[in-house]
């Protein structure tokens, strides 16, 4: 069994949300644009949330940069990642800039005791109409040797690093968020193409998202439900040790995999340690709900994934902001 990682609904915590942050399967918390008014309030509500909750959690962002930046106001604005090479004065200048950027980044979430952005997106940018800019590049050389050194200043900050969406998205057009994506492409075509970035940084990275697309030339069932996408090819084949996320469950791709509880426990059988049960509050109790005979193994591995991708401490905000590096990235941000 898992453990599931939820939402909140606004600003403050509900009262309906203390109850399920107390529920032994809730190992996570993951954070909108919604939650957010501004800094000393983001602060208040992950010291709530904290406090609330019955496991030690994993606070969770998507925080990619661009689009794709769920806090604003006060924050320094992250570029998309497929702007770096444009701006950059050569490749290894990119390189550099990358790993200041996500120095940066993560350096500003943990500030507000947040354990994660999800990030970085590994996709090569193909024909995906969800990820575009979000990609490095659109050569797989490019993302790996762009994405190594973000991950490297991730790690700098004391961020631990998600690589997504494996197997990669970068290749079929539908958006997963309102659609079901199919990649007929052949196995060979995969390999070469996409998942490069994902085998090359197997080693380094600390977790991994992977994509509601099916792949029949692998597997029937979107990768986040394939046991053969996960436990052969990623854990096996690549060697992965990680911690493995469910993108949210509440996606039009994931109805591939039938009711939310359905989903939750396809992922898990599957290899999944942590499910995303978000934008869906009705749906995300009927999972905590199907996993109550669960509860002390849930519980178990809700403290695992915490005890592999918690948070290092961070530098406090205005220390942060009073940091040489800090104002070192602020000038790269000039050229965006």
């Amino acid at each position: 069994m898992t453990a599931v990682m939820i939402d909140l609904q606004g600003t403050e915590i509900t009262s309906e949300e203390r109850e399920l942050l107390a529920h032994p399967a809730v190992g996570g918390v993951i954070y909108f644009t919604r939650n957010f008014a501004d800094i000393d309030q983001l602060n208040e509500l992950v010291r709530q949330t904290r406090a609330a909750a019955r496991n030690p959690l994993i606070l969770a962002v998507d925080h990619e940069g661009g689009r794709v930046q769920r806090f604003r106001q006060g924050f320094s604005t992250i570029p998309a990642m497929g702007q770096i090479v444009e701006q950059a004065d050569n490749f290894e200048h990119a390189q550099h800039m990358a790993q200041e950027l996500g120095w940066l980044m993560a350096s500003e979430i943990l500030t507000m005791d947040i354990d994660l952005s999800f990030a970085p997106v590994l996709d090569v940018n193909g024909i995906s109409e969800v990820i575009g800019e979000r990609a490095f590049a659109s050569t797989a050389e490019q993302v790996t040797l762009l994405a190594r050194g973000f991950i490297k200043g991730m790690h700098q900050a004391g961020m631990k690093a998600t690589g997504k969406h494996f197997p990669g998205h970068g290749s079929v057009q539908a958006d997963s968020h309102i659609a079901m994506p199919v990649d007929e492409r052949a196995w060979e075509d995969i390999l070469a193409t996409d998942l490069p970035p994902f085998i090359e940084l197997a080693n380094c990275l600390d977790a991994v998202m992977p994509a509601h697309v099916i792949y029949p030339a692998v597997d029937d069932q979107p990768a986040g439900f394939s046991e053969r996408w996960l436990q052969n090819i990623l854990r096996a084949q690549l060697g992965f040790k990680g911690v493995i996320f469910s993108d949210d469950l509440a996606m039009a791709a994931a109805t591939a995999a039938g009711t939310m509880p359905e989903r939750a426990i396809a992922a898990l059988n599957a290899g999944c340690d942590m499910v995303l049960a978000c934008n869906d509050r009705a749906g995300a109790s009927a999972v905590l709900e199907a996993l109550e005979p669960r509860f002390t193994e849930a519980e178990k591995r809700a403290n695992r994934c915490y005890e592999q991708l918690a948070k290092c401490a961070g530098l406090g905000w205005q220390t942060l902001h009073n940091h040489p590096r800090w104002h070192q990235a602020q000038s790269l941000l000039e050229r965006f």
